[in-house]
């Protein structure tokens, strides 16, 4: 069997379709329209086996594919192992020197690989290591569908994990979030549906918490400082590095569970690894699967999107956010065929 073949087999065996409508829809346009037929493509997005449909999908475009592990994201061994058997490329590390056709980047680990086409950013934090890009950048956080994976599939997978190292219960205990955009708004319902007070810290001229999260804005250090001494857990999710590092001493010698849910560290280099769950990874990087497929899909399938426009010259050089038409296609699919249909209707007005 081809590679593609294997990858969709594994991942019909642990998901049905409704988990991936988008990204199915492209394997089956794309096998036969063969939009990157002929382009080297190398691909940074985390590997997990909820990834694999992303790369069928790309297999069926016809892309000359290799999946990239950085080092400073976790991923799924048994995965990694699983993609080898099936006869997919992997460069580990800073290994990939290219050149490629297309550059699919996550966290801009790649922006020094040369990409004839383009690149296609995953990330916000990636976004910015192509500041300055004279190559077309295409940004998927830029857009609407980034927010399903951020907001509800985020939240969910920091639940999890807190589930799964044993501090599942929630209900009548204070959560200190630092951070209030996408990623942090969704940490924050997350934890308001399983009974928490959350309190988050913040820019108040910029950001407007959920309904129920009091804001502390990021100036006000005496308030801060005694919200850490009070809470269960702290957890950052500012998206920035070193976010809380001016917090460390508090934070080391507070009680609080210690969580990070940035790809860069945002205790800073004063905060021990040891002091923090799972070593100041990402938390629910430590799951089997960190964000559940029917959350990611949608932004996956925007990222091979990115593949294809750059391909077709679609994409101006400079950083770029994705085109509404494009995303409005991917959602149209999750609403008609995908699971998670009535949880966007209900949270996002899309």
């Amino acid at each position: 069997m081809s590679p593609e073949t294997i990858l969709l087999a594994e991942t019909a065996r642990r998901y049905a379709e409704i988990d991936y409508p988008a990204l199915y829809a492209q394997w089956q346009e794309w096998r036969a329209a063969r939009p990157l037929a002929g382009c080297t493509v190398l691909d940074a997005t985390p590997l997990f086996f909820n990834t694999f449909p992303k790369y069928a999908a790309l297999l069926a475009a016809g892309a000359d594919l290799t999946v990239c592990i950085p080092g400073n994201i976790p991923h799924d061994k048994d995965a990694a192992e699983f993609l080898k058997r099936a006869g997919v490329p992997i460069a580990l590390g800073t290994q990939p020197a290219g050149p490629f056709d297309i550059v699919l980047d996550n966290g801009g680990a790649n922006a020094h690989v040369p990409a004839r086409y383009g690149y296609a950013e995953l990330t916000r934090t990636g976004a910015h290591r192509y500041a300055g890009a004279t190559a077309p950048v295409f940004v998927a956080d830029e857009g609407r569908i980034k927010a399903i994976e951020t907001s509800l599939g985020t939240g969910d997978g920091f639940a999890r994990a807190m589930e799964q190292l044993g501090h599942g219960d929630f209900k009548g205990r204070s959560v200190l979030l630092f951070g209030c955009g996408k990623v942090g708004r969704g940490i924050a319902v997350a934890c308001l549906k399983r009974g928490a007070f959350v309190y988050t810290v913040d820019d108040g001229c910029c950001v407007k918490p959920p309904e129920g999260v009091p804001l502390i804005d990021k100036r006000d250090i005496q308030t801060v400082r005694r919200a850490i001494a009070q809470a269960w857990a702290v957890v950052c999710a500012t998206g920035r590095a070193e976010a809380a590092a001016d917090y460390a001493a508090d934070l080391v010698q507070s009680e609080a569970l210690l969580a990070n849910m940035g790809v860069d560290d945002e205790f800073g280099p004063a905060m021990p690894a040891a002091r923090v769950l799972f070593d100041k990874q990402p938390l629910n990087f430590s799951l089997k699967e960190p964000t559940h497929l029917r959350y990611i899909e949608a932004t996956l399938a925007l990222h091979n999107a990115g593949a294809v426009a750059l391909r077709g010259g679609a994409v101006k050089p400079g950083v770029q956010p994705p085109p509404e038409s494009l995303e409005n296609e991917i959602l149209a699919q999750m609403r008609v065929h995908g699971r998670i249909a009535k949880e966007m209707d209900a949270i996002f007005p899309f």
